[in-house]
Parts: structure tokens; sequence; C-alpha cells
């Protein structure tokens, strides 16, 4: 298990592959009453920030606006032969800003949808949940020692 100090988090290169591969993940916050709300979204870099854009206020950003606690778990593509698929968890805490979410859905549609994709129009700029990693937990190179 890795803990990160400091203000900058120092995401590992091979973390950030990963994440700049496009892969799925799974977005955890915590309900009014502590139970888990689970999500599936895209998430990118920005520095050291993990970052999705959402067009709505939904569910998960009204939890992360009442407890900015959240968890990102995300799997690497499966090895032929490997019994364990690499994956990592990251637990941080996120922060709802207003606006940019078109900017960053039109960059992650390029990795997830197509090269050429083009976020379709829609009425204004929504939101982005911006993830400062605290600790990075799995199975791979990101994880050593856990």
């Amino acid at each position: 298990m890795q803990f990160l100090t400091g203000g900058m988090s120092q995401i590992p290169e091979s973390l950030r592959a990963l994440i700049e591969s496009g892969p799925l993940a799974h977005l955890v916050t915590l309900n009014p009453d502590g139970s888990p709300q689970v999500t599936v979204i895209w998430i990118g870099l920005d520095g050291d920030d993990i970052v999705s854009g959402h067009m709505n206020l939904s569910k998960k950003l009204h939890n992360v606006r009442s407890d900015p606690r959240v968890v990102i778990s995300l799997e690497a593509p499966r090895q032929p032969g490997v019994f364990l698929a690499e994956y990592a968890v990251i637990t941080g805490r996120g922060e709802v800003v207003e606006g940019g979410a078109r900017d960053v859905l039109n960059r992650l549609g390029k990795v997830y949808v197509a090269p050429d994709f083009e976020f379709p129009p829609a009425e204004g700029e929504g939101f982005t949940l911006r993830t400062r990693v605290e600790r990075i937990s799995g199975h791979g190179p990101w994880a050593q020692g856990d």
C-alpha cells in the first residue's frame, strides 16, 4: 500500500499509464446514511488530481459535497495466463467544481470512445469532480509492498 503525503501526490508512472489508457472506473461515494454509492465513470488526470466530468448535479456529486471521502477502483487489461488481474484502488478526497465538464468529457471521449469524438452540444458546463489522491493500493506495480 502506498501512502502519499504532502500537498502533491506522486502518482506512479505505471498508474498514470493505466489511467490514461481509459479503463472504466468505479467511483464510491458515501450516502447521507453512510451506505456506499457506486457509479461507473470515465476518469483522466489533471496534474496529480483525478478528474471526471458530469453534466448534472447527480447523487454522487451531492454525496461528495456532503462528505469528500471517495474511493476509485479500476482494473488493468487482463493478461493471458495470469491468475489475478492487476487493479488499483485509489482513496482520496473529492471536490465538486462548477463548470469544465464539457472540456473534460471531450478530452476523455477521445480515449474512451474514438480519437475524433466530440461531446454533443448540451446546456451548461456541468461539474468537474477533482479527486486528490491520498492512498494507492491494489495489485500491480503501483502498489508495491501492498
